[in-house]
């Protein structure tokens, strides 16, 4: 008795059951029709025949290799399914002929593949060639439509959304959607990149602020992404232009900052500036002749290590960190801001805790309103258990689905309710922190701390013979020279 092997192919993993059964059935009649056994089956789900890189195809090969003396036929349901490229695809079946006395069957279409016959080479040729002709149409319509869809309808094309938006939406109507939260993370990337701080340390930042893309480049990737701009790259299709063509959806970011970035991605990489929380005036603070101070420890005779500034010049500035951080910490107890620039300041925070506080009540109201939905879908349990409608079994596991749901909801109006009832408290406790300086240099972040420097002193900060020297000295502050040049602060 002849043997067989076949090999099934469904390109859709939504229909893949009813297509893949259909095909069996259609061996399987062959099988019964010729008299032969079948040894062996091997089946690919969701892959694509423009290539035979699929895994069980992959493995169909290992075992004709192996075992190619006990097998005669290779059954497909239809050409097509083997694969849609003419030229490989004849090739493939004609080496299992040649080589290894494999005759590869299409049962549906009734051909047994036989090279040594110019009719049924012709015929199986052409089955090849229709498929591949079915395969450029298809791939032509989709191009359309896609092309159509980003370059003439603005919508956003992609089963996954980008970091900071979430889809909205069915259909044609199917949208992008600004997610508040991830939107603002998204914001300080491009903020921080502007203002030169080191990608490493913005990917640091922001994985701490719930960033939640994984890859050493997706921070890269979020800067580089028209889609923030409100934008959508789009290629050229036959004769119409390629490029970045306006969406439908809310820009993150304005279009003249996203242009900024790209430039600034683009131009020639300067010297890399590694931050250190010890060392936060590192490449900000600058030595007499203009170069920015470098820093590093030196470990002392007891082994302990002191930090210290350094101009590349070695008989220029060489600083203890201790001391110079002392002087500046003392400096920013004389300079705060003006009156007037304290109310904005007050007045801006108090619009936005409150702009933020209504749309925290506005998601509770929606959580509170699934919740009710939650616990009236367990009443409804409730009450099929009782009336026997339903297992005890079905209950449980319903039942527990239900409970973990109604926690996670009640976990999150609490978080929702503590925002609303304390952040503006605590905001108000702490207004005195607004006009000193010195609290808030030494409550800021690194970065934090780096941004406020530069604001202070308009990025023109140096030290000489035991003394800061800058140019100027922000106009909305207020501060007595006299006393700063006690300190050790001397306008140039």
């Amino acid at each position: 008795m002849k043997k067989v092997i076949r090999y099934l192919r469904f390109s859709s993993l939504g229909q893949s059951n009813s297509s893949i059964e259909a095909q069996e059935l259609c061996t399987d009649q062959w099988i019964l029709n010729n008299n032969v056994e079948l040894v062996d089956t091997f089946i690919d789900v969701g892959k694509s025949a423009k290539t035979f890189e699929r895994p069980d195809f992959i493995r169909l090969q290992e075992f004709v290799s192996k075992y190619h003396k006990i097998v005669d036929y290779l059954l497909v349901d239809q050409m097509d399914r083997f694969s849609r490229n003419a030229g490989e695809a004849l090739t493939l079946i004609k080496e299992l002929q040649k080589k290894y006395k494999i005759q590869v069957v299409s049962v549906t279409e009734g051909i047994t593949f036989d090279y040594e016959v110019p009719g049924n080479f012709f015929r199986t040729g052409l089955q090849f060639l229709l498929a591949e002709e079915d395969n450029i149409n298809r791939s032509i319509k989709v191009r359309k439509g896609l092309y159509t869809a980003k370059a003439k309808e603005g919508r956003f094309i992609g089963s996954v959304p980008p970091f900071g938006y979430r889809k909205s939406g069915i259909g044609k109507q199917r949208h992008l959607v600004i997610n508040e939260m991830e939107s603002e993370i998204v914001k300080f990337i491009y903020k921080s990149y502007l203002k030169n701080v080191p990608l490493y340390v913005i990917k640091k930042e922001v994985y701490d602020m719930g960033f939640d893309r994984k890859g050493n480049v997706a921070v890269e990737k979020i800067l580089k992404n028209p889609v923030y701009a409100g934008l959508l790259e789009v290629e050229s299709f036959r004769d119409l232009p390629g490029g970045l063509f306006p969406a439908v959806h809310e820009a993150i970011i304005d279009n003249k900052t996203w242009r900024l970035v790209q430039n600034k991605i683009n131009e020639p990489k300067g010297t890399r500036v590694i931050l250190d929380e010890l060392l936060p005036l590192r490449g900000i603070l600058r030595c007499h002749c203009g170069n920015p101070l470098t820093g590093a420890p030196s470990r002392g005779k007891s082994g302990k290590y002191f930090y210290y500034y350094k101009c590349k010049f070695p008989r220029h500035n060489n600083l203890s960190a201790v001391k110079i951080h002392d002087q500046l910490l003392s400096i920013l107890e004389l300079i705060t801001f003006s009156e007037k620039m304290i109310d904005n300041i007050i007045r801006g925070c108090r619009k936005k805790i409150n702009r933020e506080a209504s749309s925290k009540r506005l998601k509770m109201i929606r959580q509170e309103d699934q919740l009710k939905g939650i616990e009236i879908k367990f009443t409804i349990l409730e009450e099929k258990w009782i009336t026997g409608e339903i297992s005890a079994k079905t209950f449980e596991k319903w039942s527990l689905e239900y409970h973990s749901k109604m926690e996670q909801q009640r976990a999150s109006i609490k978080r929702l309710k503590l925002f609303t009832t304390k952040v503006i408290e605590l905001f108000e406790e702490h207004l005195d922190l607004l006009i000193d300086m010195k609290q808030i240099f030494g409550h800021a972040s690194l970065l934090q701390k780096r941004e406020l420097i530069k604001i202070l002193f308009n990025n023109n900060l140096y030290y000489h013979n035991g003394n800061y020297y800058t140019s100027e000295i922000d106009e909305s502050l207020i501060y007595k020279e006299s006393l700063l040049k006690s300190k050790g602060l001397f306008r140039l």
